[in-house]
């Protein structure tokens, strides 16, 4: 039997149910959790700025 099943419903945490999310950065060559971090560098961390690269023109 070919059955199927649609779910319209969009999924729904409340904040008790949600799990925190860790973020890892890479320092000095090795990884460490932000959450280790003493306040400025935890402020340093926030102040990053991201950049996309666009591709280069060829001539």
């Amino acid at each position: 039997m070919n059955q199927h099943v649609t779910i319209d419903e969009r999924i729904a945490l409340r904040d008790d149910e949600r799990q925190p999310c860790e973020i890892w950065t890479r320092v000095m060559g090795y990884h460490r959790p932000v959450s280790s971090f003493n306040l400025g560098k935890k402020g340093e961390h926030n102040e990053r700025r991201f950049f996309s690269e666009t591709r280069a023109a060829l001539r």
